[in-house]
């Protein structure tokens, strides 16, 4: 549906929004995309989507803007808009179409994670979608130089096979050839073939339950629904802003390195509000590096959008229009915007986190008494890949680990938990000893990793890996030389710490590192813990 179109289907009859009818729409859509969300899970083969929840669901209109989200990961579902419209932009859409794609340079983030988009088309001549679907889900292999496509790499072509927007379907069949090439480039072919036809069913489930809804309640009301809570959003956004003092407050942080050199990679942050507007300028940030933790502008663009998101305590729809309250300005070929061919596996883990904690600490100048210590700053990523002697296949693992939260006025942060741009779940020890040759020698909360305050921050993590045959490992960690900040007098959170051991010898492993262990080596990492919030008593 064009924009002329869809003004003419919301607007030609202005709506006169009823206050119950607005909360049955706002559940409706929201109902959607968490439905997408359980099928998803209930359908994927891997343990990364059925354990760990690693994937996204949203609803969007006819502009590939969002109208609401699961309570997924942020970091996908800030940056998803882009992808649907990088779909919209490249592919001519019919019905029963799904778009593949994966490149971070068109909306994406890493590429492990693939997105499909689905248009919805609703009546028998329209020739545009009146609605689009997508879901992002992270497969724990996509190809490139190591398994489970996370490398300590130098370029994007390092990382894995990258796809543009491409026909995964045409008219309601599976591409074949496309399915072939895909899982040709993969070592783990029946895992990410089963995860996409898990993807598959969600868009199917999601564009069900729109044609039940517009059925049930027309399309006009529907159409003018959708446009209605991303104006309420944009105005419970713009009221945020409002209460913080006019201004501009900056902040800088430092990534620990890029894996290739020691040197700290800045981010710096200022945030300038004026009225019911916010700027968010990282002009002065380092510029791109030669590893693996380049961000891309919709990485970015989701951390400030969800950094804002959280000023907000009401019930409203997480949806586009928190955008149109801000504006952010990322330099080209910087750190928070690279350029193609930058590696960027370890931006989505690693610098989506950083650019979070500068948003929000340069808001903490503004609001000194809302915003929380830094929490662990890290999805401390870990891959596993090898060949499991039982079976002689091919495997590859990956997951995040929890840690602590930053300490907050009156509370104490959480322990052992995901944050900010995360949002999934730590994989269970009996998920892990079931699908790979690992066991699971450790795993506890650290005890000696809290930031001290008034409201100390959360405790790190400690999981301990023994592998029971070779596997080749790759570990993208942060806050290891950096650690999360304390915020009004409270101290810093405990850095983290990864360790080889071999042999009975133990020995601490950089941040970021790719290694072959043999079997019997463990590998034990211990997560940050949050910064404390206040001094202590």
């Amino acid at each position: 549906m064009s924009k002329r179109r869809l003004r003419a289907a919301t607007s030609s009859a202005p709506l006169r929004v009823s206050a119950i009818e607005f909360e049955i729409f706002k559940n409706l859509f929201l109902s959607i995309a968490e439905e997408m969300g359980v099928t998803l899970c209930r359908t994927g083969f891997s343990p990364n989507i059925k354990e760990r929840l690693d994937y996204s669901c949203a609803v969007y209109d006819a502009l590939g803007e969002t109208i609401a989200q699961g309570d997924h990961m942020p970091v996908h579902l800030g940056a998803m808009p882009l992808s649907v419209r990088a779909a919209i932009d490249n592919v001519a859409m019919e019905p029963g179409d799904i778009v593949m794609l994966n490149d971070p340079f068109h909306g994406g983030t890493h590429l492990p994670d693939i997105t499909l988009v689905s248009p919805v088309f609703l009546g028998r001549r329209d020739r545009s979608a009146t609605f689009f679907v997508a879901n992002r889900a992270h497969h724990s292999d996509v190809g490139g130089m190591s398994p489970g496509s996370m490398p300590v790499a130098r370029e994007i072509y390092q990382e894995g096979l990258i796809l543009p927007p491409i026909l995964l379907a045409r008219r309601g069949e599976i591409v074949g050839d496309v399915m072939k090439l895909l899982l040709a480039n993969v070592r783990t072919p029946d895992e990410r073939e089963g995860d996409l036809s898990a993807q598959i069913a969600a868009n199917r489930v999601a564009e069900a339950r729109l044609r039940e809804t517009v059925r049930r309640y027309g399309l006009k009301p529907t159409l003018g629904y959708a446009s209605a809570l991303q104006d309420y959003t944009e105005r419970v956004i713009r009221a945020a802003i409002r209460e913080i003092p006019a201004g501009r407050y900056e902040f800088e942080d430092a990534l620990d390195d890029d894996g290739f050199s020691e040197a700290p990679v800045p981010i710096r942050a200022a945030v300038t509000i004026k009225g019911d507007h916010a700027v968010v300028d990282f002009t002065g940030s380092a510029p791109q590096v030669q590893g693996s933790v380049n961000a891309n502008y919709a990485m970015t663009l989701s951390a400030c959008l969800y950094a804002f998101r959280c000023l907000v305590g009401d019930d409203v729809l997480y949806n586009a229009g928190v955008s149109r309250a801000l504006t952010v300005i990322a330099p080209s070929g910087s750190i928070v915007n690279a350029n193609r061919p930058a590696a960027v596996a370890g931006g989505n883990g690693a610098t989506s986190e950083r650019i979070t904690d500068g948003v929000r600490g340069a808001l903490g100048k503004a609001l000194p008494d809302r915003m929380p210590a830094a929490s662990q700053g890290t999805m401390n990523n870990v891959t596993l890949g090898g060949t499991h002697p039982a079976t002689g296949r091919r495997f590859a693992y990956y997951e995040t680990m929890g840690g602590g939260m930053g300490g907050r006025r009156g509370m104490a942060g959480l322990s052992g938990v995901h944050v900010h741009m995360s949002n999934t779940r730590n994989t269970p020890v009996e998920a892990i000893e079931h699908y790979l040759p690992v066991r699971i020698r450790q795993y506890k909360l650290r005890t000696d990793s809290a930031g001290a305050g008034a409201a100390p921050g959360g405790e790190g993590l400690v999981r301990e890996y023994e592998v029971l045959t070779d596997v080749s490992l790759t570990l993208l960690t942060e806050r290891r030389r950096n650690p999360p900040y304390g915020v009004q007098g409270g101290g810093p959170g405990g850095l983290g710490r990864n360790t080889l051991i071999r042999d009975g010898i133990e020995t601490r492993l950089p941040g970021k590192i790719e290694l072959q262990l043999r079997r019997g080596d463990r590998i034990r990492v211990e997560t940050p813990g949050g910064g404390g919030y206040g001094h202590s008593s």
